[in-house]
C-alpha cells in the first residue's frame, strides 16, 4: 500500500514538474501576452495564465487517476471542438512569436499568397487531428 502511495505521489509531482516547465516555456517566450494581443484581451493575461496553470494541474489529475466525467458526446464534441481551437490558436502564437512563417517565406522567396498558405496549414492540422481521432479513438 505504501508503494502505490509513493508511486501515485511521484507520478502526481513528475507530472506537475513537467507541465509546469512547458507553462513556464509558454510564458517566457511571452506567448500568452501574444495571445492575448492577438485576440485583443490583453487586460485579460493573468487570467490567461491562470487558466493555463489550472489545466495543468486538472489535466494532470485526470491523468493519472482517471476518474470519470459523465457529461455525455455532446459535453466531449464542445470539449474536441474548443480544444482544437485553443491548441491551434497556441501553435500559430508560437510560430508568429518565432517567426517562422516570415523567415520560411524569406528562404523560398515567396511573396504573394502566404495568408492562403497559413490558411492552408490551419486547414490540413484540422483534418489530420479529426482523421486521426475518428480511426483511432
Amino acid at each position: 500500500m505504501w508503494q502505490q502511495i509513493f508511486l501515485g505521489f511521484l507520478g502526481l509531482c513528475s507530472g506537475i514538474v513537467i507541465a509546469s516547465g512547458v507553462a513556464g516555456l509558454l510564458i517566457g517566450l511571452s506567448i500568452i501576452p501574444r495571445h492575448a494581443g492577438i485576440t485583443h484581451t490583453g487586460d485579460q493575461v493573468l487570467l490567461y495564465e491562470d487558466a493555463a496553470l489550472l489545466g495543468i494541474v486538472f489535466g494532470n489529475l485526470y491523468s493519472l487517476f482517471r476518474f470519470p466525467i459523465p457529461l455525455g458526446f455532446p459535453f466531449l464534441a464542445v470539449f474536441g471542438i474548443f480544444s482544437g481551437f485553443f491548441l491551434g490558436s497556441w501553435i500559430l502564437a508560437l510560430a508568429e512569436v518565432a517567426d517562422m512563417f516570415p523567415i520560411f517565406a524569406r528562404r523560398i522567396r515567396l511573396t504573394q499568397g502566404l495568408p492562403i498558405i497559413i490558411i492552408c496549414i490551419a486547414a490540413g492540422k484540422c483534418i489530420g487531428s479529426l482523421l486521426y481521432y475518428f480511426y483511432i479513438a
